[in-house]
């Protein structure tokens, strides 16, 4: 078993500010998604200068943000619906912590929906661009969760298990570390190589959705299920469950690009850069 590190969840307090390493992981992540986003030739062929990325990665912050508490509360607290009828405020009560990855995920594309459609700029090719860039915002905020000693694995007898002051005395996996790597490095190494070669718009966003959801579909089985729910199909968490329609919606997608490439005839554009 190996001593699971205990790290002040507050990376600096001043006062009564506090900057939460959690926190510090969302901005560093969006800062990555600008550079990176800034980075790719096929974002500078769209247009995608410096102000018009920082108006992308600020709407998508904020449809991030908003979704992730709204698919919590849609999709984790379903079966107390009456209580947030009755306390409407809780339903943005962010800082009682309950964000979905689900959620916000809709919520960054619908917002960043509702700016390509004022720019003018096309959904899917921008959408290319800021997908093979998430992982690094999703392996930083499963290294927050394992600093914040949440959402931790089921117990386990490992050799590299650890004990989580919330996890009460149970030797459990590191879950959150083994989403970090796979759904962070190993899926940011894919999509990054991925995106080299000419691809039909969507096609990105097609993979993100595909291998994001395989990824955490099989992490699902060492992560402790919510305590609320349980597993609430079979064998199935809610979060496999929603990995489950989201590798379905990345094979549609696909499918949707590639008929939509063949009738526009062979691709013109150049390499992803």
């Amino acid at each position: 078993m190996i001593p699971y590190p205990d790290i002040d969840p507050d990376l600096l307090t001043l006062g009564p500010l506090r900057i939460r390493w959690y926190g510090m992981m969302y901005i560093l992540g969006l800062v990555a998604t600008y550079f990176l986003v800034r980075k790719q030739e096929a974002s500078r062929k769209l247009g995608l200068t410096g102000p018009v990325v920082q108006d992308l990665v600020f709407y998508v912050a904020v449809g991030l943000i908003v979704g992730a508490r709204l698919g919590y509360v849609l999709f984790y607290q379903y079966h107390d619906y009456g209580y947030y009828w009755k306390h409407p405020l809780e339903i943005v009560a962010t800082w009682h912590g309950g964000m979905s990855f689900h959620g916000g995920m809709a919520g960054g594309l619908l917002a960043g929906w509702w700016l390509c459609r004022r720019r003018g700029l096309p959904f899917l090719a921008v959408a290319d661009s800021v997908a093979v860039t998430a992982p690094v915002g999703l392996g930083l905020g499963r290294v927050g969760n394992f600093i914040n000693g949440e959402l931790f694995g089921r117990a386990t007898d490992v050799p590299w298990a650890m004990i989580f002051p919330q996890g009460g005395d149970v030797p459990r996996h590191p879950s959150q570390l083994y989403e970090a790597f796979l759904e962070g490095a190993v899926l940011f190494a894919i999509l990054w190589t991925l995106r080299r070669r000419p691809r039909p718009d969507g096609m990105m966003v097609a993979f993100f959705l595909f291998f994001y959801g395989l990824f955490r579909f099989a992490v699902e089985f060492f992560r402790e299920p919510d305590a609320q729910l349980g597993l609430v199909a079979g064998p199935f968490s809610m979060g496999q469950v929603l990995c489950f329609l989201m590798m379905a919606a990345g094979a549609a997608l696909a499918l949707y690009a590639r008929r939509g490439a063949s009738a526009r005839g062979p691709l013109s554009s150049e390499a992803k850069g």
